[in-house]
């Protein structure tokens, strides 16, 4: 008897993608498939209550920009149009997927919580990312290079900031950087779209947005 691959109608897919975003925003003791980047660094460094406080907020930031991506990620897997490009943005999200899972590991140790403002930039995150790759694919993937690279200066500026001591963090965001980095060349050679620069710049607005809002909530 041969195998039939299930088709998932509109509405499926919709309450799939809805499953997706309340484990992204809420769920706790996320599984990652890869080791954390700091697995071989002994948690002996010895960070002042200042130091603990602002390393855990800028953390934070992170973690919410990783919802934000996982989002972006699932909205335009959603409406993509072709296959090949469906797989990629899915391949991302798992990768993206770890960096949730380390930041969240992280900011637990430095007993800080995750954004109470997460649900929101999930939303209008996932929101972006189904129109953008409705517009067409070459659009989306541009959209995640601009994405991509943004994120990458961001974590640049973060790894700058970050408490001299803070060498577990320090290790996270920058594998978290490489891979970034990683994303934006596979959405270029995959045909990504350079966006207009008012787009570029309302992303920008956005994310320092989320950035300034974030740091405290």
């Amino acid at each position: 008897m041969k195998s039939q691959t299930r088709q998932y109608s509109l509405l499926d897919k919709v309450c799939i993608e809805l499953d997706k975003g309340l484990r992204t925003v809420f769920a706790q003791s996320r599984q990652h498939e890869r080791a954390r980047p700091d697995s071989n660094l002994d948690n002996f460094q010895i960070l002042s209550s200042k130091e603990t406080k602002f390393a855990g907020r800028l953390m934070r930031i992170n973690h919410c920009g990783e919802v934000c991506a996982q989002a972006l990620y699932q909205g335009q897997a959603l409406t993509a149009h072709n296959a090949s490009t469906k797989e990629k943005m899915h391949q991302a999200a798992e990768e993206e997927n770890d960096h949730l899972a380390w930041c969240e590991a992280r900011l637990e140790e430095l007993n800080t919580n995750t954004s109470l403002l997460n649900p929101f930039f999930y939303t209008g995150s996932l929101v972006m990312g189904a129109v953008a790759g409705a517009i067409g694919d070459k659009w989306s993937l541009g959209f995640v290079q601009e994405t991509e690279n943004q994120v990458e200066a961001h974590l640049g500026n973060h790894l700058q900031r970050l408490p001299e001591n803070d060498g577990k963090s320090r290790v996270i965001l920058r594998q978290m950087q490489e891979d970034e980095i990683k994303h934006a060349n596979m959405a270029q050679e995959a045909g990504a779209a350079d966006l207009p620069q008012p787009i570029k710049t309302a992303m920008r607005f956005m994310s320092q947005l989320m950035t300034k809002t974030t740091f405290y909530l």
